[in-house]
């Protein structure tokens, strides 16, 4: 995410702007000056070099493009000030990283995902998720390295038995996601099975596994992972149980 740093002296401030570049410019909004002489804003630095962008007007565009930056590549922006005057920078998400990434490979090896991108223009988590229960639910999460070249990443997962699905999300400060292609994987793993033991306070499954448990007016009790489920605090009726690929009820 951009980092604005807002610095004052006796005499004058400065704004800083911290991020990647996006293919964008910056805009800002430039009052007069205190004195009523000239404008607010009297420099501006990209990368410790004085813009020649003409900022002598109520409002200017800072041209980043000129720099001849890379896609995702730092950028560092200052914009110094007079005394008594606060300019506004307009637009300064464009300077976060974009969900852009593209998927050179994915696959399941042994128990994890593994997959390589390229196009990253920026630093943003990876979410994997697993198609389970009729619902994507996110399983793992991994920093992106953020660079535009091959870039690869692993993540472990508990897979069920039969087809599991998975895809890979990024979603960048816009609220823009970016979804990869679904990866399918047929796992050889048994179906689990689950019942209820020891005089009703107990769910037992036949090899550990996922769950999540839900009352009769599906709102969520527990979720967890393991080869049991303590049920004695729960009241007594129909209860909702998600478990390995499984969807099923049970009457405590």
């Amino acid at each position: 995410m951009i980092l604005v740093l807002i610095q004052f002296s006796a005499t004058a401030g400065q704004i800083e702007l911290r991020g990647t570049y996006q293919g964008e410019n910056l805009y800002v909004k430039n009052p007069f000056s205190a004195t009523g002489v000239g404008f607010c804003v009297y420099e501006v630095t990209v990368n410790g070099m004085t813009s020649t962008d003409e900022i002598n007007s109520t409002a200017f565009e800072i041209d980043l493009a000129v720099y001849g930056f890379s896609l995702g590549e730092p950028v560092v922006v200052s914009i110094n000030y007079k005394e008594g005057c606060l300019p506004r920078v307009l637009n300064s998400d464009v300077l976060n990283a974009k969900a852009s990434f593209e998927i050179e490979a994915f696959k399941v090896q042994g128990n994890n995902v593994v997959w390589k991108t390229r196009n990253e223009t920026g630093a943003l988590p990876f979410i994997v998720e697993q198609f389970r229960w009729n619902k994507w639910i996110a399983v793992g999460q991994v920093d992106g390295v953020g660079a535009s070249g091959v870039n690869s990443y692993s993540a472990p997962v508990r897979l069920h038995a039969g087809e599991n699905r998975f895809r890979i999300r990024q979603t960048d400060s816009r609220k823009a996601s970016k979804i990869s292609a679904e990866l399918v994987h047929n796992s050889s793993k048994e179906a689990v099975t689950f019942n209820v033991a020891s005089g009703n306070d107990l769910i037992e499954f036949s090899s550990a596994t996922m769950y999540e448990l839900y009352d009769s007016f599906g709102r969520i009790v527990v979720k967890g992972y393991g080869r049991s489920l303590k049920i004695d605090e729960l009241e007594k009726g129909w209860y909702y149980l998600n478990y390995d690929n499984q969807l099923d009820m049970f009457k405590k």
